[in-house]
Formats: structure tokens, sequence, C-alpha cells
């Protein structure tokens, strides 16, 4: 476990600006209200990483926060996140919906839309980050999904499954195998919007399949053989309909593929534990076979060619 503030080590005078600064760092900007006076105020957070997705458990004095418009525009967030209330009643108003979230309640809160969460007196929950990016859902789904969540099926199966990963969140995010038990996390998010989604008719199968595919892709991007043959039989159809699926998608399946594999070697030439590898190597990797290929895409995309990039981004590094 990884505490990253207790308010018990802070002065009595500067807890309140120290605990609302706090709340904003795990999770995203907003107006944080706090209620009592400073020497009553008081947090506590805690996080554990799953690969990509991440728990946050927080414990604090009574709270309001309030996200702007203005906030969602100029900050938007990566990350959806799924909360399971844990001591105390909340009250979330978003979208034009109002609920009061209980002990051992979900809400699904979409942090790229204003909302308005408050809770009187001592009290916890517990949450957790997937990114919006693994998800692969529009943002509109996502809104009519997050207002929906309690109607589904699969609502209780997530809210146990985020207080059983929270439970043992020391062991498991420790564990080799952490990455997976992120990976499956995702999964279960996805599927609760998607069936909250379906059942006002918003989402139609083909969408389901094309959620299911894009997570194939985001699973097996370092295959080199990854491609429309290769998904089409993962899933049981003709390449025929795959493309199909894809005709009315913002960018093609190849583009999506070679973009996503490009983001992936991307980010790897700025970290400095990869520095013993060369570009080739990377660019391997991700599914790139053909190196002069691989290059007049990197430029293209980035403007700069590989090691043009990768001197640019780790010369801070190596002063």
């Amino acid at each position: 476990m990884t505490v990253v503030f207790n308010s018990d080590t802070i002065a009595p005078h500067e807890r309140a600006d120290a605990v609302a600064a706090a709340v904003q760092e795990a999770s995203v900007p907003s107006h944080v209200v706090l209620d009592g006076p400073d020497e009553r105020v008081h947090a506590t957070f805690d996080v554990w990483w799953f690969g990509e997705a991440r728990i946050v458990r927080a414990s604090t004095s009574g709270i309001q926060l309030i996200r702007t418009p203005k906030q969602v525009r100029t900050s938007p967030a990566p990350v959806l996140a799924v909360a399971v209330q844990q001591a105390g009643d909340g009250r979330y108003e978003q979208g034009g919906v109002r609920r009061v979230v209980r002990p051992g309640d979900l809400h699904v809160m979409d942090l790229n839309a204003p909302y308005d969460f408050s809770r009187r007196g001592d009290g916890a929950s517990t949450c957790l980050h997937v990114p919006l990016d693994q998800l692969g859902l529009p943002a509109d789904s996502i809104g009519q999904a997050a207002a929906r969540v309690q109607d589904s099926p699969h609502y209780r199966l997530v809210a146990n499954h985020i207080v059983q990963l929270t439970a043992d969140a020391d062991a498991l995010s420790a564990d080799p195998a952490a990455a997976l038990s992120g990976c499956a996390s995702i999964e279960l998010i996805r599927g609760l919007l998607l069936s909250a989604c379906a059942d006002d008719g918003s989402v139609v199968p083909s969408d389901i399949l094309l959620s299911r595919i894009r997570a194939y892709i985001r699973r097996n991007l370092a295959d080199p053989g990854l491609g429309a043959e290769q998904i089409a039989k993962a899933h049981n159809m003709s390449v025929r309909q795959l493309y199909k699926i894809y005709a009315n998608t913002e960018c093609s399946l190849e583009q999506g593929i070679i973009s996503q594999r490009l983001e992936r070697v991307h980010g790897d030439l700025t970290r400095p534990d990869q520095k013993h590898r060369t570009i080739a190597m990377i660019a391997r990797r991700w599914g790139f076979r053909d190196p002069s290929h691989f290059a007049r895409r990197f430029r293209a995309a980035y403007g700069l060619t590989p090691r043009e990039w990768r001197s640019t981004a780790l010369a801070p590094d190596e002063a």
C-alpha cells in the first residue's frame, strides 16, 4: 500500500489547504469545500496500482466537491471513476440526476462532465480509476450509463469486485500478475457500462462487438501478425463483416492499429529504463517489422524522426 497523504502529519492550521490540494491531486481539479474548522478537517488517501488501473481509497471529514464546466474544458480527465461508498451517506448530482449514495452503493462519476458530490461528517469511499482509452466507449454512452448503472445486472458484481480488490490490494498490487487484475477490472467496467446503455437502446450489438474488438487489439498490439484476418477469426466473423463494423468509425482498422503502436513506441522512447534498447528493438516490440515503414509513419505522425524525438525527450535526463 502507498499512503499518498495523511493529514495527521500536517499542522492543524495548514490542514484545510493541504487536504483540498490532496483531494484534487488524487482525482481532478474541482472546487473543494471542507466541513468544519481547520483543526477538525482530516483526510487519508491510499493508492494501489494494477497495471493501468488504480484503486484510490479516501477517508475524509465532511466534504463537497464541485466540478464546473470550465474545469471540465480546461482539465479533461483521462480516466473514469467508479466508486463504492464505504462509510457515510453521500449526495451526488450529475447530468440532472440526483442520488443518495449509501454505504455499499456503487456510482460512476464521469469526470468529464460537471458534478456535485457532498457528504456531511466523516466518511470513506474506494474508487477504481480506469483509463478511458482502455474502455474504448463513446463519451455520450458513458454519460448515459453513469445515470443507469444501478439498473444493470452487473451492478452488484462490480461493486463487490471493487470492495474485494481493495480489501486484498496490498497482496494483489504486489503480485506479478497485478496488471492482469487491472485488465479484468477494466473489462468488468466496460461490461457494466454497456449493459446499462443497452437497457435504453442506446448501444446496439455492433457497438458491443466493436468494443470487444478494440480491447482485443489493445491486448495484441505487440503481435506483428495482428491484422484483419486474425481479428476476424478471433471474433468468428468474416473480414468483410469486420470492415463493415469499422465503416462508420473515426478511423480505419489499419489506421487505428498503427496509431496505437506509434503511441506505444513514442512513449517508450521517452523512458529512461528503455535507453538500453535500440529504436529498432522498441519498434519491433510493438509490431513494426519494417524499420523504414516505421520511421516514415513516426515522422508523419510526430514531425520528428524517432532518433530526434528520443534525443529531445531524454535530454533533461541525460544532462
